[in-house]
């Protein structure tokens, strides 16, 4: 269970949001995830970050992966492990509230963040940095997210300019990795009823 949450306002309106019978964001995988099949390690250990509803906590169990699909939502976390005894793969799930949890060292081969930005800067710094601590040496992390042009679109993401990323802020944020590859793009998205249309994407691939 949680203890007391970093923003209880933000919590509820998750809640709210997952408290739907579909899956707000659907149940395929994020595209970009997807597209990084060829650098994930066929075992291992892998932990996606805000993970929701389990679209792709669930893909990476079913590439083999022994995953930990973390979120502070319980709603989202009932449907996340119901989509794995959909898809028959074992999927450990944790509640979570990202900025007061206690990330491990040095324990995961592969950490997927993919549109983690309900976070405030000083949020985002401490989960950025909890996230390098987990990673392990050679260990690959993938993250995709809105750059501030998306606030034109509104297909999606958070209003507030702060929470959206730039190449410099990644750039700054996982300088420490020995591989980094950060590309900028605008692209159709179509997952769920959460996130559809042309977008203002930023994806990371990096290596520790």
């Amino acid at each position: 269970m949680l203890n007391e949450l970093s923003n209880p306002s933000e919590f509820a309106r998750w809640e709210k949001r997952f408290s739907v019978p579909d899956y707000v964001f659907g149940t395929e995988p994020n595209a970009f995830l997807k597209a990084q099949t060829a650098l994930l390690p066929t075992s291992g250990t892998a932990l996606a970050v805000a993970d929701g509803e389990g679209r792709n906590g669930v893909w990476l169990a079913e590439r083999g992966l022994d995953v930990l699909s973390i979120d502070w939502s319980p709603t989202a976390q009932r449907k996340a492990q119901d989509l794995a005894r959909q898809r028959g793969v074992p999927l450990r799930t944790a509640l979570v509230d990202l900025v007061a949890w206690e990330w491990p060292a040095e324990t995961y081969d592969v950490i997927a963040a993919i549109f983690m930005q309900f976070l405030t800067p000083a949020e985002r710094e401490r989960v950025f940095t909890g996230m390098l601590q987990a990673l392990r040496p050679g260990g690959l992390i993938l993250l995709q997210g809105y750059r501030p042009e998306q606030l034109n679109y509104k297909t999606g993401g958070p209003s507030q300019v702060e929470n959206l990323y730039t190449r410099q802020l990644l750039e700054d944020a996982f300088a420490g990795l020995s591989e980094l590859r950060i590309d900028e793009h605008d692209s159709m998205t179509s997952e769920g009823t959460g996130h559809v249309g042309m977008a203002a994407l930023i994806d990371l691939v990096g290596r520790k």
